[in-house]
């Protein structure tokens, strides 16, 4: 050899052939533009030798390509790196922690959560701004004042009922116990005290509730929220109406304080029954002020919020103790109440007054709201209204009138009544509307337009006496035809000539006809009206028995007239109203319609009326221990109504019954029970008056003489409905017998 270096061989690649397997032309990734080098790695010992076809030769001057280093480390075969040498010379990758991968998980999430929260929140606030511009100006926003309360009392100052749309008076926070408001922070409101209208937690805890259930299980609405709701806003649930309440919200916690926010929640909140605040519903509920109620009391009063219809203590009382026992359980983890007092108000759970429901007093009340607008007109603020209601007299003729319609109802099948009570200068005394209140609101003592059967012939008899006639006036009891009209008496009989006394005692209708006849159908309506009723009576022949219809508390009131010496009334119920401050607003001064009956006449009446209690058909309602008492009673055509009404020199009281689809009763006539009822109404109502002589009268009523003669005689049921006895049968009997004998055995 020279000394000449010899080059090495150049081998020149092909396509194809026997080494074109050998030969793989494609890119790496390594072989991509951007794509990093991989780090070098030291050989460890060891480690194959590159074979010599692979090292670069001594003498060249530039390294291979990198594509041909490619091309090498992945051609397989003798001329390749073997697989082992491959893998070491492959750079391997750095592991990272796990911990550093979570961090940087969590980090990202972190990063990612605050900018989806930023986007919500602009979005939502967006949302808030574009519904808020549908309320009025801000400059505009007030609290509304709250609808006034009218509180009715008795004579005596004895709370009667609360009216109004709240039903109840508005209550200062510091004059309610303190569990009463923390009752309802405690499982409504914990945070109450600390948020700013909203409850960005309570929120977010609804929303995952809500989401979980798939469907609306819990609300995420604060006190201040529900109070905006309430104050300013629709029912009804669309997103317009909640932003808007937000908005609101946040408004009344920056004009606002806390307690003042409370107070005007707890003096509006709907709480079931037509209550509107926790007075209201206290009375409605428990029958006293919320100033007075219980732990337990409270606790249940927080649960109707919830929804008071179902958690109601008058109409669920189980499930508003179940309700009750979840606020007991709330208060104490909140620190409001201890433990001890927790284990006894469980103990002793809150017990409902049913009497608020059903009380007849309430009938007054609802008369009472219904005039108040003739007084004061349109009210701005809570008022006191001062009524001439007696709770005594008031409470005796509710219960005379249940026991009777108790005992009697299915026999005689009789279902309502009513009564009304006036003192001689009109006030009504008592007041019942109805069986209970309860069950019927409606007040038929003031508005139910009845029959009043022959308990109008006292008109008709006092229009006789004012045309010249007497008691001792001798009228024929006989079959009379008057205008094609013939009216019959209950009896089927007739007893020939009588005195206006004895005919108005036994309730004769062909007298009392004859007597209409007498002096003029308008006559006897005009004498009616003048002493005090106001309905429609029609002028004709039939007037005398009753036929046009009248209310009780109208009938009543134009007897009253009898019994003070003959001065027309108007009844009434309001004394006086005044406003919580102690403005008077009005007072009554007594006006009255002045005389409307002689002094003469007025004994006169009460002469002949007298007899009907006494030896007439309304001997069941004689009083106790002999009290002088004047009355009549009165059943319509087929025992529709039945009346008593009847007087003292003190009260005047009206008893109806009857049933209020207008059908027939199992002949209750007006001697029997309202006789019944009204006596034992009256003798409550005067235990502790004293007994005195009616209006032109003697001390003891005298009985007049009946005539001598008679003509008894049969003829068909009539349409008056007033039951007296036959007349004896010996002609001879003498005229005490016969007196006796035409009275004595009562009737209707």
């Amino acid at each position: 050899m020279t000394g000449k270096a010899r080059r090495p061989r150049r081998i020149e690649p092909r396509i194809g052939g026997s080494n074109a397997s050998k030969l793989d032309l494609r890119p790496t990734q390594q072989d991509r533009s951007g794509t990093p080098k991989p780090p070098a790695k030291k050989r460890k010992s060891g480690t194959p030798q590159k074979p010599a076809s692979a090292q670069k030769p001594a003498t060249a001057k530039k390294p291979a390509p990198k594509r041909k280093k490619a091309v090498a480390r992945k051609t397989g075969g003798t001329g390749g790196r073997s697989g082992a040498a491959r893998r070491s010379a492959t750079p391997k990758r750095t592991r990272r922690p796990v911990g550093k991968i979570l961090g940087s998980v969590l980090k990202g999430a972190l990063y990612w959560g605050a900018v989806l929260g930023i986007w919500a929140g602009l979005f939502a606030l967006g949302v808030v701004i574009y519904y808020a511009a549908y309320l009025p100006p801000t400059s505009e926003w007030e609290v509304p004042a709250r609808p006034p309360n009218v509180k009715i009392v008795s004579s005596s100052g004895q709370l009667i009922a609360n009216r109004g749309e709240t039903g109840g008076e508005a209550v200062r926070l510091e004059q309610l116990p303190p569990y009463l408001p923390n009752a309802v922070i405690a499982i409504e409101d914990r945070r109450f005290r600390s948020h700013f209208g909203i409850d960005l937690i309570g929120l977010t805890r609804a929303f995952y509730v809500n989401m979980t259930a798939g469907t609306l299980v819990q609300g995420g609405s604060t006190l201040t929220q529900q109070l905006a709701k309430n104050l300013f806003l629709e029912p009804d649930r669309t997103i317009k109406r909640k932003m808007q309440e937000v908005v609101l919200a946040i408004w009344l916690e920056t004009h606002y304080s806390k307690d003042a926010i409370l107070e005007m929640y707890l003096n509006r909140v709907y709480l079931g029954s037509g209550a509107y605040g926790v007075d209201a519903a206290s009375r409605r509920y428990y029958g006293k002020s919320a100033r007075l109620v219980t732990i337990a009391e409270a606790a249940t009063l927080a649960g109707l919020l919830k929804a008071p219809s179902r958690y109601s203590p008058a109409r669920n009382p189980d499930l508003a103790e179940e309700r009750a026992q979840l606020v007991l359980t709330a208060m104490n983890d909140e620190g409001f109440i201890t433990e001890d007092e927790a284990k006894n108000a469980l103990a002793a759970p809150a017990q409902v007054v049913a009497r608020y429901i059903s009380g007849s007093e309430n009938y007054a009340a609802d008369y009472v709201v219904d005039v108040l607008p003739r007084y004061v007109g349109a009210l701005d603020s809570d008022v006191i209204v001062d009524t001439t209601i007696d709770m005594d007299i008031q409470r005796s003729a509710e219960a005379a009138l249940r026991k009777t319609l108790r005992e009697n109802r299915v026999e005689k099948n009789v279902y309502q009544g009513a009564i009304v009570t006036l003192d001689t200068a009109g006030a009504i005394k008592a007041m019942v509307g109805g069986s209970d209140y309860g069950r019927t609101q409606f007040n038929r003592a003031a508005y139910a337009e009845r029959q009043p059967g022959s308990a109008f012939k006292p008109f008709v008899y006092l229009a006789a006496l004012e045309n010249g006639l007497t008691p001792n006036t001798i009228r024929q009891d006989q079959p009379i035809t008057l205008n094609g009209w013939s009216p019959r008496n209950y009896t089927k009989q007739h007893y020939g000539p009588v005195t206006l006394t004895q005919s108005l005692a036994m309730s004769l209708n062909t007298v009392a006809a004859s007597l209409t006849h007498e002096v003029g159908p308008k006559t006897v309506v005009r004498t009616a009206q003048r002493l005090g009723i106001k309905s429609d009576l029609s002028p004709t022949l039939s007037i005398a028995l009753g036929t046009s219809e009248v209310t009780p508390l109208e009938i009543a009131g134009a007897y009253v007239p009898f019994s003070n010496g003959g001065y027309g009334v108007m009844p009434h119920i309001i004394r006086r109203i005044r406003t919580v401050d102690g403005k008077v607003l009005y007072s009554r001064n007594g006006d009255g319609l002045g005389r409307v009956v002689s002094r003469t006449n007025v004994g006169n009446m009460n002469l002949m009326m007298a007899e009907t209690l006494l030896r007439g058909t309304g001997k069941t309602a004689k009083l106790a221990d002999g009290r002088p008492a004047g009355g009549k009673t009165g059943t319509s055509q087929d025992f529709r109504d039945a009346w008593f009404i009847g007087y003292t020199s003190q009260l005047t009281t009206a008893v109806w019954l009857g049933n209020d689809n207008n059908s027939p009763t199992k002949k209750a006539s007006g001697g029997t029970l309202p006789a019944v009822v009204w006596k034992e109404a009256m003798d409550a109502a005067h235990k502790e008056l004293p007994a005195a002589r009616l209006p032109g009268t003697p001390s003891v009523p005298i009985a007049n003489a009946v005539p001598k003669t008679r003509s008894p005689a049969t003829a068909s049921s009539g349409s008056g409905r007033e039951i007296v006895p036959p007349l004896p049968a010996n002609e001879n009997a003498g005229p005490m017998r016969l007196l006796r004998n035409i009275f004595g055995n009562g009737g209707t």
